[in-house]
């Protein structure tokens, strides 16, 4: 876990591992989106245009996912919502987002949208496999305690750790998953007021710090779900490859079969990122239950499934222009 890469220096200022990993993902799908249309681009400057536009956009819609997910962090100091180098990005919101800001792009511009759609689904797995390695860096969207020989270990005062030592009414655990000896709760800081909350590593003292990084108090082992999204968004990537490729066979030929008109596999990548999705947050301890013992991003799984099997079958009976 390394949420900041390195400091920049005399601003005091320091270059997060998530957002770093976010553009990675950024400049790797616009590489590819670029390559693949370029049989249908009247100006490769377009596609660059309108990823620009749509990382933008990808980053306020992660923001505010993240905000409405943890309001009650905000609603004290509601102008920390714009603090956005403080960290605090959800994938998902920015992905719904990107999505929605490109596709007012392309019908602003004329283009044709379906084809560009399926492009850009192969380029939004592309990006969420680093997304997701940054996810892991940084120590969020984490997994729950299990033994599972892949199970990861998050250092003291990661948002893993924090989690197991107290309750978590919203996922109906009333307690501690990691029970702690009072002593490890409750400090004063340099200016002399109290914080009742779990002590900052630099106010442990030398046994404690070896209890909680080797001891019987380090952080229990957890699923690695942020590799696990990462492993599945880049298969996802390479079946939408060959399913993109095999569309454009059946237009050269002037065939026709399932899954082979424009938008096809915009709407396959629907279906399969909704259905990882709904699937890996069984596995994930961090976002709280909306409905039952369903998440939000499971919820929103279930649309994204709905919508890209409707979006299939409207553009089986389309026309491929």
């Amino acid at each position: 876990m390394h949420p900041e890469l390195f400091e920049i220096p005399f601003i005091d200022l320091s270059v997060k591992s998530y957002g770093f990993m976010m553009v990675v993902g950024f400049l790797a799908a616009v590489t590819v989106i670029r390559r693949l249309s370029v049989k249908i681009t009247p100006d490769p400057q377009m596609i660059t245009n309108a990823a620009l536009y749509s990382l933008i956009g990808g980053v306020v819609g992660a923001r505010i996912f993240f905000v409405i997910h943890y309001w009650e962090s905000f609603a004290a100091h509601p102008i920390e919502v714009f603090y956005i180098w403080q960290g605090g990005l959800e994938l998902l919101g920015g992905v719904v987002l990107a999505i929605g800001v490109i596709v007012f792009y392309l019908f602003y511009h004329k283009l044709p949208v379906r084809k560009y759609l399926d492009i850009l689904a192969i380029g939004l797995m592309l990006a969420l496999v680093f997304g997701r390695i940054g996810c892991f860096l940084n120590g969020c969207c984490y997994g729950k305690p299990t033994d599972f020989p892949l199970a990861v270990r998050f250092p003291y005062h990661s948002f893993a750790y924090l989690s197991q030592t107290r309750p978590d009414t919203e996922r109906n655990r009333t307690e501690p998953q990691l029970e702690l000896p009072e002593e490890y709760f409750g400090y004063e800081d340099e200016k002399g007021d109290f914080y009742p909350g779990l002590k900052p590593w630099k106010y442990l003292s030398d046994q404690q710090k070896i209890e909680v990084t080797r001891g019987e108090y380090r952080c229990l082992p957890v699923h690695p779900t942020q590799l696990y999204s990462s492993a599945i968004a880049a298969f996802w990537c390479l079946v939408l490859y060959l399913f993109w490729r095999r569309t454009e066979r059946a237009e050269r030929s002037a065939g026709s079969g399932l899954l082979t008109k424009p938008g096809s596999i915009f709407a396959l990548m629907l279906v399969f990122y909704g259905i990882s999705r709904f699937s890996i947050e069984f596995m994930r301890d961090d976002n709280p239950f909306e409905l039952a013992v369903l998440t939000i991003s499971q919820l929103l799984g279930i649309g994204m499934i709905l919508l890209g099997m409707a979006l299939a079958a409207v553009f089986h009976f389309m026309k491929r222009a």
